[in-house]
């Protein structure tokens, strides 16, 4: 108990987290991996590592494929009546080579459109902008759009039970058409100057998400320039086409590819154990250091991040004894699909099926990955015999109440990086978080920037991810498997 409280003290009187969280979202902006954004976070973060005086710090590469950056997006509706369109490139999307103006028309050819549907727009598309998506609807914001979990809210995922074993066959999609149709390739051979999709996925009312991907590849596909834009402005320019109004604009989109080097890293670090029988033993931590490019990803993940960073900081400027070695990891490549976490995995774990030595030496992985909110306790991810030890851990670290984290359950989460270990046979675990703004507003949207995080809640959860993994480092025995 006493730990615990100087582990509180540290991540409370003397905390870094949110000038962690500044440098990595206001100063270096958006980590598209292997974007030169990314690489100068990355080389900064390693530089205050070992200022830190923690050990084997450093970055670990892996295969990935082109960076990319933009460096100008500007667009504006000229006629019938001028107003400027705010537009965001999707990744490792071509630019327009210069200032280009076409006219606007709509295109209604979706994921399953066949070459027969193409047929018509044949021979009419040649240097036309192209409204690609159909028009999206807005309704009011009836319900505030940031929350926290309500006590039943929590009571509730508490009493979720494990997930049944996965069985093979059915939910699988339907074919595709036989004949579906290439619509990059249409676009290219159509001659179209833009392809224009609205970024509704978080909500409306300002928030874009991403547009279309291009290729990273070192060898893409001829393509042409993908764009997302608010759904008002989009529906603006899309009923005013549908009332036969000719609608024109000009865009002038700049984006910069780097090609030197295909690969991506991911940022190590440790605090070396201090028992001769357990420091060969693992306790991680991590989260995933990349971001997509419409805002500066402060809740998705660069918060996160500078949260794991700051739980390395209070464990070592707390100066308390660690029986097992303890390591951060910090992966790219999570939004492309958590390719940065799992060939680490891959290369020092191995898989369930065949794991290396190191993977049994893995006492936990824990991981956060889900917005800025209040940690309010831990996915079990279907493993019962870490339950009551969570929830031991819990009511001492929140022993007067002030934390509110106490609910374990042992339902699975899953689309983040703690599923690389997990799917290795290591104990990976996910936060229960407040929900706060992640879904309506911030995951992968135009808004997720600084503002965005909590600074209580910052803290509150660098605070107990340092207790969880000083608990685990300390036990007589690892954290039990599945």
């Amino acid at each position: 108990m006493a730990a615990l409280e100087k582990i509180r003290e540290e991540g409370t009187q003397r905390s870094q987290v949110m000038t962690l969280s500044s440098w990595l979202t206001d100063v270096y902006g958006p980590r598209l991996t292997n974007s030169p954004q990314a690489r100068a976070a990355g080389d900064w973060t390693v530089k205050t590592l070992k200022e830190w005086g923690l050990s084997n710090v450093g970055m670990e590469w892996f295969s990935f494929g082109r960076g990319w950056e933009n460096e100008l997006a500007m667009a504006r509706v000229v006629s019938p009546s001028p107003y400027t369109v705010p537009v965001y490139p999707g990744a490792w999307s071509v630019g327009t080579d210069g200032l280009k103006t076409g006219d606007v028309v709509i295109v209604a050819l979706d994921n399953n459109a066949t070459v027969a549907d193409a047929a018509p727009y044949r021979g009419k598309l040649r240097g036309k902008i192209v409204l690609a998506a159909p028009l999206p609807e807005v309704t009011p914001l009836f319900a505030p759009p940031g929350r926290r979990w309500t006590a039943a809210e929590l009571d509730s995922l508490a009493a979720l039970p494990a997930p049944a074993a996965q069985g093979g066959g059915g939910g699988q999609r339907p074919a595709p058409p036989a004949d579906r149709l290439d619509r990059n390739k249409f676009w290219v051979e159509e001659g179209v100057l833009a392809v224009l999709t609205p970024g509704t996925s978080r909500g409306n009312s300002g928030s874009v998400s991403n547009a279309p991907n291009g290729d990273r590849s070192a060898t893409p596909a001829a393509s042409v320039p993908q764009l997302s834009l608010m759904a008002e402005h989009y529906g603006r320019m899309y009923r005013t086409v549908e009332k036969g109004i000719p609608v024109r604009m000009e865009l002038d989109i700049r984006n910069r590819f780097t090609s030197d080097d295909l690969n991506s890293f991911n940022i190590v670090a440790e605090l070396p154990g201090t028992d001769a029988n357990l420091k060969d033993e693992i306790v991680m931590l991590g989260a995933h250091f990349d971001s997509w490019h419409n805002a500066t990803g402060a809740t998705d993940n660069g918060g996160s991040s500078a949260v794991m960073m700051e739980a390395m900081r209070i464990l070592k400027a707390s100066g308390l004894p660690l029986r097992r070695t303890v390591r951060l990891g910090l992966w790219t490549g999570e939004e492309q699909g958590l390719i940065g976490s799992r060939e680490y995995v891959t290369q020092h774990f191995g898989t369930a099926d065949q794991p290396k030595p190191e993977n049994a030496k893995v006492s936990a992985y824990f991981n956060q990955d889900n917005g800025g909110g209040a940690i309010r306790g831990v996915w079990a991810q279907g493993n019962p015999a870490v339950v009551p030890i969570f929830k031991e851990w819990l009511a001492a670290v929140d022993r007067d109440g002030t934390l509110t984290a106490r609910h374990v359950t042992l339902a699975n989460t899953g689309s983040t990086d703690h599923v690389s270990f997990d799917r290795a046979g290591i104990p990976g675990f996910q936060f229960l978080q407040d929900p706060m703004e992640y879904s309506t507003r911030t995951h992968h949207s135009s808004q997720d920037f600084y503002e965005r995080l909590v600074p209580q809640d910052m803290m509150h959860n660098a605070v107990l991810i340092a207790s969880f993994v000083y608990l685990t480092a300390n036990r007589d025995e690892p954290l039990p498997r599945k």
